[in-house]
C-alpha cells in the first residue's frame, strides 16, 4: 500500500475556517474574504439540527456581481450553498475525491467528530497533496 492509500482529508485540508451570519450583507462577507485571503466562509447554523451552508466566490460573481445586485442590499442566506457536502477529516482522500467529482463540486466542509466545522477542502488541495512527494 503506497502512502498516498492511507492519505486523510485532514493531511489536505485548509484548516482556516471562517464563519458569517446568515443575515450578513454580501458586503461583509466580501470584506471578510478580502482582510482574510479566504475564497468560501462558512455560515453559522441556526441552531444544531441546522445544516451547514457555504458562500464562495463562485456565489457572488454569478448571484451578486453579474446579475448587477448591490452587495450592501443581498444577505448571505440569499446567496448560500446549503445544505453543503461534508466529510470527515479522518476520511481518505481517493475516497472524498470521488464524491466530489461525482457530485461535480470543487469543495467539501470538513467536519470533525461532533460535526464541527474543521477545515475546508479542494479538489485540488487533494490532488496536489495526493502526489506529494
Amino acid at each position: 500500500m503506497s502512502g498516498e492509500d492511507n492519505l486523510r482529508v485532514r493531511d489536505a485540508m485548509a484548516s482556516s475556517v471562517r464563519t458569517i451570519e446568515a443575515m450578513a450583507t454580501v458586503a461583509d462577507a466580501i470584506r471578510m474574504m478580502r482582510e482574510t485571503g479566504l475564497s468560501s466562509l462558512v455560515v453559522e447554523r441556526r441552531d444544531d439540527a441546522d445544516e451547514f451552508a457555504l458562500l464562495v466566490i463562485s456565489d457572488i460573481a454569478s448571484e451578486v456581481i453579474a446579475k448587477n445586485r448591490s452587495a450592501e442590499r443581498v444577505n448571505v442566506y440569499e446567496i448560500m450553498s446549503k445544505p453543503v457536502l461534508t466529510v470527515p477529516a479522518d476520511m481518505l482522500v481517493k475516497y472524498a475525491v470521488r464524491l466530489l467529482v461525482r457530485f461535480d463540486l470543487s469543495r467539501a466542509l470538513v467536519v470533525g467528530d461532533r460535526r464541527e466545522p474543521v477545515g475546508i477542502v479542494t479538489l485540488r488541495d487533494m490532488v496536489l497533496s495526493y502526489a506529494r512527494d
